[in-house]
């Protein structure tokens, strides 16, 4: 264990942190990201901080070429140190010690103790969080000092590791170490083994260079005229009569060239250039004085650039072959171009391998023969186009073809804001250029467009997405099912690091195989040989996990691979995420606006009514629908459309669809409704247009509407609109006739009066009222959308419910590019059986024989115990219109759910309830009223106003 003295210094507060880490608890705030997520990987793999078994393997060793690279930079940095107990330790890519310099003999007696010596395993599987393994797991250089090492042993030091890559393929090839004890660590070693790491890998790249140099040495040896080539170019300047090729030409010359050098059984390969022209490709091999091989690409291209013939002669006990002038420097530049401008130096980084340049493109031209013994067209004049090595045009085939991978994906993926969908488009852009299989794992909540909880290995997952070349992997879990990974397997490991994990050989990978031999070990004998998992993050949130298997394809995933699938998966993760937030916000409108649309039906008698609300594919909007009882048993029919989409529109039409609402329980006219609608949607704009510049949700209020009252006694319908499609009325025999009503604008414009029209409609019509959503979209035009809807509504007497079915299924697809609302209300008629009606002079005589008549008629209903309340009612009604109203009074008993009774006069003065003085004589008739009926009210009509009561009936004549 470290010293007290020595833990309490530790750096970033970890005097307990481990300690907490251990037990479970959150430590978060005290440990770095990177540390803390080598502790997660350490406890998945079942790591135990106080018993380390570390593995042993006899002569590790790495390559001559590495060697002959890391030698010169490992004395250099040993001698730098020579005042300071520090150790070098140099690993191979696997993490295993393969040798140590450096450091005096009380630090290397502490480290042979701990088991950091050559042969030893340094991973951080076997040994836990240090320079070497973490190194290796982060990709990158790391610094690890005292508590923030996760085995107790390594406490009392602190080490900075690198990677170290192949400059061309990427790969790690070793991991270079400085250790040194806990009070003498310093931060700054992590760039010294950083720039360290970064010279071997410039050394690497020097002896490609050096190679390169033989290989083209060696081209430029097999022509006799190589005294001619540098420095003379204009002796080489080709006749540009035939037209020189074009970069796309050239472009594509190149790609087929790399291929044709990374193909060791090819030779011959004839393209069809964009330009029309037909080029024939030669491989041959050529091999240098000091015995370094190499492959030469040599163009011939029919309608090609006429060049100046040269004779070349191979020179002894090399292969000959029309050759280039060669330049100075990497194989990936070449001295001349066609035209003899010298081209561009291209150097690939250490750290972009992918992009680097694998072979060389020699272009200074040679004339081919007129006639070849490769059966080339003859007349076709060629010239050495590309030289590499076979390995090195291999990784340049590769790097292409993942480029051209990473700009399918960006094309493809994200297509749509679903969350599901742009999972599937991750798996069919993977397969089969990457991968075999492919699963996409999310937890229901992403699914749900909520934010998701913190993911570890027990949390359960949806896969809503797999991909294959075959049919699906035998036993693999399907789509729809629910996957909670056990700790041990690269899918918890990476939800619970957030980093991800590779499994180049999946039949050693034990973890993997826990989740459920019985189902998984069927797996690998099918095939399946290798797996990297990766975890779906996006703006610092975990959202799932995707895994990638290879079966049919013989090569297992390198770290090239893992590069790219981190690429690929964090492409689609930035877009699953968008369609989350998305799709939450779409719930979260549609939510709303639910919430303002009606819910269930009104009870009332007058129409049969089927309604449907259908949300747009973008987003909902601001189209709502009603039906309102009204006075009199009559009934109000609304359809309305708000302008835009998003909350915006649903919050305005929320507050229209409560106006309508207010303005009903008034009985205003519907001209007089809309007129008071107008209004409000004008003062709407007035009051919120400030915001229209600070939120694209805001902004000017536009919106429709249809109004429509109808009365089951007269069986008269009263229609208006503003600025809404025509209503359809369906007649009993099934003829449809569009409403014709006059087009007035949509509100908010104000200024114009609003038209009424007023129908008679037989018992059983239908009135459709709709959006136009339903009939016009930019496909169609809306006057053919009404011939579709007319010939869909005619014919069978159809249900409202029906009907709606009807019209949906034939005039919408499965998902619309407006909202939809339809309304579809079947009339009813009041029978004169339900209707009684008397016309009462102004005589104060007639109250008696009113009561009279009212007592009668209960009687006749069988509404007996309603009498004394009625008679009351309809006395003092009655006598109110007499005594201060003018012109003809009438009494009238309609029988519905409810019992109503009216009383109209010809004035336009309403009754006002008021609370009577103790010392009044009168004014207490109203507030009777008010208490023996559940509703009353008034309404205006043309020639004066209607008192009405309600009350309910009696529960055996409902």
């Amino acid at each position: 264990m470290v010293p007290l003295s020595v833990a309490w210094d530790d750096i970033g507060g970890l005097v307990d942190a481990h300690e907490r880490f251990l037990a479970g608890s959150l430590v978060e705030s005290d440990v770095r990201d990177s540390v803390l997520d080598s502790w997660k990987r350490c406890r998945s793999v079942g790591l135990e901080p106080h018993r380390l078994l570390v593995r042993y393997t006899g002569d590790v060793a790495l390559d001559e070429r590495f060697r002959h690279a890391a030698d010169p930079v490992l004395a250099h940095l040993t001698s730098s140190f020579a005042d300071a107990s520090m150790t070098i330790a140099l690993c191979d890519g696997q993490g295993r010690m393969v040798e140590r310099l450096g450091g005096d003999r009380q630090l290397r007696d502490r480290l042979d103790a701990v088991r950091f010596a050559p042969g030893f395993d340094a991973s951080e599987s076997v040994v836990g969080t240090n320079g070497v393994g973490t190194a290796l797991a982060e990709r990158g250089p790391v610094y690890i000092a005292g508590r923030e090492h996760f085995a107790d042993c390594l406490q009392p030091f602190a080490c900075a590791g690198a990677p170290v890559r192949d400059p061309l393929s990427g790969r790690i090839e070793a991991v270079l170490d400085i250790t040194c004890l806990r009070d003498q660590g310093d931060p700054a070693m992590v760039r010294m083994v950083r720039e360290a790491a970064r010279s071997i890998e410039a050394r690497l790249l020097e002896q490609a260079d050096l190679r390169e140099r033989a290989l083209l040495a060696a081209y430029r040896r097999a022509d006799g005229h190589a005294r001619d080539w540098p420095g003379q170019p204009d002796g080489l300047r080709p006749d540009l009569d035939g037209g020189a090729l074009g970069r796309i030409d050239m472009a594509v010359l190149r790609a087929k060239a790399e291929e044709l050098i990374a193909s060791p059984h090819r030779t011959l390969d004839e393209v069809t250039l964009p330009s029309g022209r037909t080029a024939t490709l030669l491989r041959r091999q050529v091999t240098g004085a000091a015995g370094e091989s190499g492959v030469a690409v040599e163009a011939r291209v029919l309608g090609g650039p006429r060049l100046r013939h040269l004779d070349l002669a191979p020179a002894p006990g090399e292969t000959g072959i029309p050759a280039a002038p060669a330049g100075e420097g990497r194989l990936g530049s070449a001295v001349r171009r066609p035209d003899g401008s010298p081209l561009a130096h291209s150097t690939p980084a250490p750290q972009a391998p992918a992009t680097a340049p694998a072979t060389a493109p020699a272009a200074t031209p040679a004339t081919a023969p007129a006639t070849t013994p490769d059966g080339e067209p003859a007349g076709a004049e060629g010239w050495l186009l590309l030289v590499g090595e076979p390995g090195v045009g291999r990784l340049a085939m590769l790097a292409r073809r993942r480029l051209e991978l990473l700009h399918d994906a960006s094309v493809r993926i994200g297509t749509t804001l679903d969350v599901t969908r742009t999972a599937e488009e991750l798996a069919e852009v993977t397969v089969p250029r990457f991968a075999d299989f492919v699963a996409v794992d999310l937890p229901d909540s992403v699914l749900r467009g909520e934010e998701p909880e913190a993911l570890g290995g027990r949390t359960a997952l949806r896969r809503v997405a797999i991909r294959a070349v075959r049919r699906q992997p035998h036993n693999l879990y399907d789509v729809g099912d629910t996957v909670e990974y056990v700790p041990s397997t690269p899918q918890a490991r990476s939800l619970e690091t957030r980093q991800s994990v590779m499994e180049p050989v999946l039949t050693e990978a034990d973890g993997w195989i826990a989740q459920d031999p019985e189902r998984l070990t069927p797996v690998l004998e099918a095939g399946i040989h290798s797996l990297i998992t990766v975890p779906l993050r996006a703006r610092g949130t975990t959202l799932g996990v995707v895994s990638f298997y290879r079966s049919l394809q013989p090569d297992s995933y390198e770290d090239d691979d893992l590069s790219l699938a981190q690429e690929l998966v964090g492409r689609a993760a930035i877009c699953i995420d968008n369609a989350r937030r998305y799709t939450r916000e779409h719930n979260t409108a549609l939510a709303l606006q639910r919430s303002l649309l009606p819910r269930g039906r009104s009870e009332q008698s007058a129409v049969e009514v089927a309604y449907r609300y259908l949300p747009a594919q973008a987003g909902v909007g601001g189209d709502w629908f009603d039906v309102i009882p009204l006075s009199g048993a009559r009934v109000a029919l609304v359809v309305g459309d708000v302008v835009g989409h998003g909350l915006h529109a649903a919050a305005t039409m929320g507050r229209l669809r409560t106006a309508v609402h207010n303005f009903c329980s008034l009985d205003l006219s519907p001209d007089d409704l809309l007129t008071h609608l107008d209004d409000l949607v004008g003062r709407l704009d007035r009051g919120e247009g400030w915001a229209a510049e600070n939120s694209p949700d805001s902004g000017i209020v536009g919106a429709t509407c249809l109004y429509a009252v109808y009365d089951p006694v007269s069986r008269r319908c009263t229609l208006t609109r503003a600025g809404h499609p025509l209503p359809a009325v369906v007649a009993p025999d099934g003829s449809v006739e569009f409403v014709d009503l006059p087009a007035c604008p949509p509100l908010g414009l104000g200024g114009m009066p609003f038209e009424t029209v007023e129908l008679e409609l037989a018992e059983g019509s239908r009135l459709v009222l709709y959006t136009d959503g339903l009939v016009e979209d930019r496909h169609r035009d809306i006057d053919a959308g009404l011939e579709d809807l007319r010939a869909v509504l005619a014919g069978a007497d159809r249900s409202p419910e029906d009907t709606c079915e009807a019209v949906l299924d034939a005039l919408l697809p499965a998902r619309p590019g407006d909202d939809v609302a339809l309304l579809v209300a079947r009339t009813h008629s009041l029978g004169a059986d339900r209707v009684a009606q008397w016309d009462l002079p102004s005589d104060p005589a007639v109250v008696s024989r009113s009561r009279a008549a009212v007592t009668a008629q209960l009687a006749e209903w069988g509404l007996e115990e309603l009498t004394f309340t009625t008679e009351l009612i309809a006395s003092e009604l009655v006598t109110n219109a007499i005594r201060h109203a003018t012109g003809p009074v009438q009494l009238r008993l309609l029988r519905d759910r409810a019992l109503i009774c009216e009383v109209s006069d010809g004035s336009a003065t309403s009754p006002r309830l008021r609370r009577a003085q103790s010392t009044d004589e009168g004014g207490r008739g109203l507030f009777l009223v008010a208490q023996l009926t559940e509703r009353w009210g008034t309404r205006y009509t043309p020639d004066g106003k209607v008192i009405w009561t309600e009350q309910p009936l009696p529960g055996r004549c409902r």
